[in-house]
């Protein structure tokens, strides 16, 4: 039996709690490539909160716990590289139109930015490593982003429709330039014309070229489900979000619960050796409970459902379970018997506040 789900969201209401303090820098200090991974941008009285990707690729390195630190600001740029090549025995990503709709969708400007420099990866010499962004550019756009007063949607559709094809020849150019001085070869060039072209001078097709990639993973995350009878939780299920404007999202649900007419949206994240995952771990789990907080229309092979998202921390070294639904006084027993430290319990007590204040439910268990 295979299970489809979808979902709608219009617009998005949450409130974040779980944020880092940020830094504060000003403009005419900023440097894309050395500023911490989110920070604050002052610039003529105005307040930006920038973060970074380092690949264009969500599964790399937690970006959305990046930008999910930017998300107490009400202005939010996110810089993401359009392309990263590591050499022609490494990997080459692509930005995804799925990336640029999230974003959008949280409210979150994109600056599609470029490499320029790069050094050979001492580790490996058919690799480059330490990739710095074109610095000039970042500012230029931070400075059109200022300026600009229509949605974050609006300028990133607008940045794909205008920007798209120049960033990609600068892109081009760079990554050329890279191969020349750091004597490595990279992917062939012809990758990126075929990039260009077939996203062409259309949104659209970039949504369907991206699109396609998108369900090509998904299918291969996704494993077939076992009759109902035999199972209380799925593995694995597939979920398409289409947002107002038709763009799609494409995600794999980690498990998925159904009790009576209700399916349980479960984001899980695990810890082997601690007793907690790691704080980027858990806000990786957030962004994603941001999208299931504000689903509408839920349906499930096509039949309409009520949702609830679960974000489920397991740990080796927990013992028993908590929720967020416990009272406080079976909380502090559980924090007790598996002896949290005060900073673990503010933790899990801000997240248990985010939960409650967002619709979700926060849960803690043992699993090996």
């Amino acid at each position: 039996m295979t299970m489809d789900i979808t979902g709608t969201i219009k617009g998005i209401k949450y409130k974040p709690l779980f944020l880092d303090k940020l830094k504060e820098i000003d403009i005419k200090e900023f440097n894309i490539n050395e500023v911490p991974a989110t920070c604050l941008l002052k610039s003529n009285n105005n307040l930006f909160a920038v973060s970074k990707w380092v690949s264009p690729k969500r599964t790399r390195s937690y970006p959305f716990e990046r930008v999910y630190n930017s998300l107490g600001i009400s202005k939010k740029i996110t810089v993401i590289p359009i392309v990263k090549d590591e050499g022609a025995s490494g990997d080459r990503d692509f930005i995804q139109w799925d990336t640029v709709s999230l974003m959008s969708l949280l409210d979150v400007f994109v600056i599609f930015a470029y490499y320029d420099k790069a050094e050979i990866n001492p580790r490996n010499e058919q690799k480059i490593t330490n990739q710095q962004f074109n610095n000039k550019y970042v500012i230029a756009k931070i400075k059109e982003i200022e300026q600009y007063h229509s949605s974050a949607l609006h300028w990133n559709l607008n940045e794909l429709n205008v920007s798209f094809h120049d960033i990609l020849d600068k892109a081009k150019l760079a990554y050329l330039k890279i191969e020349r001085t750091t004597k490595v070869a990279l992917h062939n060039i012809s990758g990126l014309d075929n990039f260009k072209e077939k996203i062409g001078k259309d949104v659209s097709l970039f949504m369907q070229f991206s699109r396609e990639k998108a369900q090509k993973a998904q299918g291969r995350e996704y494993v077939t489900l076992q009759p109902k009878e035999s199972l209380s939780t799925f593995s694995k299920a597939k979920i398409t979000i289409t947002n107002y404007l038709g763009g799609q999202y494409f995600f794999t649900v980690d498990e998925i619960e159904i009790v009576k007419e209700t399916i349980y949206l479960i984001e899980g994240k695990h810890s082997q050796n601690s007793l907690l995952p790691s704080k980027g771990d858990i806000k990786d789990g957030l962004l994603k409970m941001i999208l299931y907080c504000n689903l509408i229309d839920v349906k499930v092979n096509n039949k309409r459902i009520k949702s609830c998202p679960v974000l489920l921390l397991t740990s080796s070294r927990l013992t028993d379970s908590m929720s967020s639904l416990d009272t406080k006084q079976k909380r502090d027993k559980y924090f007790e018997k598996n002896k949290f430290s005060n900073s673990q319990k503010t933790m899990i007590e801000t997240l248990i506040t985010e939960a409650n204040k967002n619709n979700f439910i926060v849960k803690l268990i043992y699993s090996k």
